[in-house]
């Protein structure tokens, strides 16, 4: 249905093996592909593929070369400005304000959808796609779009993208969505694309790699080291900075007669508490605003649901009910883990993603 409006499609290409494959089954399928990167901001530090393969000048020379391949048009926009100030920006206010954020979830929906997609338009382009792994689906009966949990469910990437719209939806595809990981790695040999299948899989932010964030904090947000204590207010150690901290942390905080797990900030304070008891991580109840419904609703009542706190974690069954219109009480089932202010609860049903908000408070 989609094809016959519009023979044309954008396709967001990384410099990775999921966008290229994403390429060459939209070629395959009869579609007229113009392949479309952005050249992102990076940190000074980040200059090679070994420290993050998404973040040199040689990934879109990867990019570009399968267009050739290809025969596909090729184009890169400059978006280093907007990138710093949607994405980056939000990044470091949340960090300032002790909280974990997410920065895949914001840049999936206010930039890099939104930017395919505006480009696409000024292109007389309807249609866009990246190498996501998740599912879209139209539903008559409601006459919206659904997105849905991709078929290989351990690359299922539908968390991060949880705050799409209607409008985004509608003129996106995801072609890896009923595609297993190994399956795109065979269509890649198939190609002879041996740079892309032997390329790293970056588990890092795109714009810093995660063993230069101590370093990026440091010189965008001044913090001073101070007092860590334990539960019973007692200090027994220094942190290096409030900022390089998360809740649930283990690792770097360097303290005798461990494991020590970040259990809050003392900000007015300056003091970093910790916790051996990992029992004291563990809660049944979060507040989640703002919140987004993919669907475009309000949440009127109390609806059972699955849900993510992570995007690797597995899904927890619990219950979601509205406090007034802006935001949500979480209760799961059972405790979990460390959730975290400033990350994500992302909300299913069976394999539908119904949207998600921003953890506030954990109750």
């Amino acid at each position: 249905m989609r094809k016959s409006i519009s023979p044309q499609i954008v396709v967001g290409l990384s410099g990775g093996i999921d966008s290229a494959v994403a390429l060459l089954l939209l070629k395959k399928q009869g579609w007229s592909p113009v392949g479309l990167s952005f050249r992102l901001p990076v940190w000074s530090s980040c200059n090679s593929l070994t420290e993050n393969p998404y973040c040199t000048e040689e990934s879109l020379r990867l990019a570009q070369q399968i267009c050739q391949q290809l025969k596909v048009p090729y184009f890169i926009q400059d978006a280093r400005q907007k990138f710093s100030q949607i994405v980056v920006a939000y990044f470091l206010q949340e960090i300032k304000h002790h909280r974990t954020p997410n920065p895949c979830m914001i840049c999936n929906r206010y930039f890099k959808i939104k930017e395919l997609l505006h480009w696409a338009k000024q292109h007389q382009i309807n249609y866009v796609a990246t190498g996501h792994y998740a599912r879209i689906k139209y539903n008559p009966k409601t006459a919206q779009y659904e997105l849905f949990r991709a078929r290989d469910k351990s690359k299922d990437q539908t968390y991060n993208l949880a705050l799409l719209t209607q409008r985004q939806l509608r003129h996106l595809i995801f072609p890896l969505g009923n595609l297993y990981k190994k399956d795109v790695y065979k269509l890649a040999q198939q190609q002879g694309w041996k740079k892309l299948i032997l390329k790293r899989q970056s588990q890092d932010f795109c714009f810093v790699s995660g063993k230069s964030l101590p370093n990026f904090l440091s010189q965008n947000i001044p913090s001073t080291p101070g007092p860590i204590i334990n539960s019973e207010g007692k200090i027994i150690g220094k942190h290096q900075g409030l900022l390089l901290y998360t809740i649930g942390q283990r690792k770097g905080l360097n303290l005798p007669q461990g494991p020590f797990y970040v259990r809050g900030f003392l900000p007015s304070q300056n003091t970093l508490i910790v916790t051996k008891n990992i029992k004291d991580l563990y809660h049944q109840k979060i507040v989640v605003y703002p919140y987004h419904l993919i669907s475009g609703d309000i949440l009127k009542k109390s609806m059972k649901v699955r849900i993510k706190i992570r995007a690797q974690q597995k899904l927890t069954q619990g219950v979601i009910k509205p406090i007034g219109r802006t935001k949500i009480e979480v209760q799961f089932s059972k405790p979990v883990l460390s959730p975290t202010p400033g990350q994500f609860a992302v909300f299913y049903q069976k394999d539908k993603c119904l949207g998600g908000g921003v953890i506030k408070l954990i109750l």
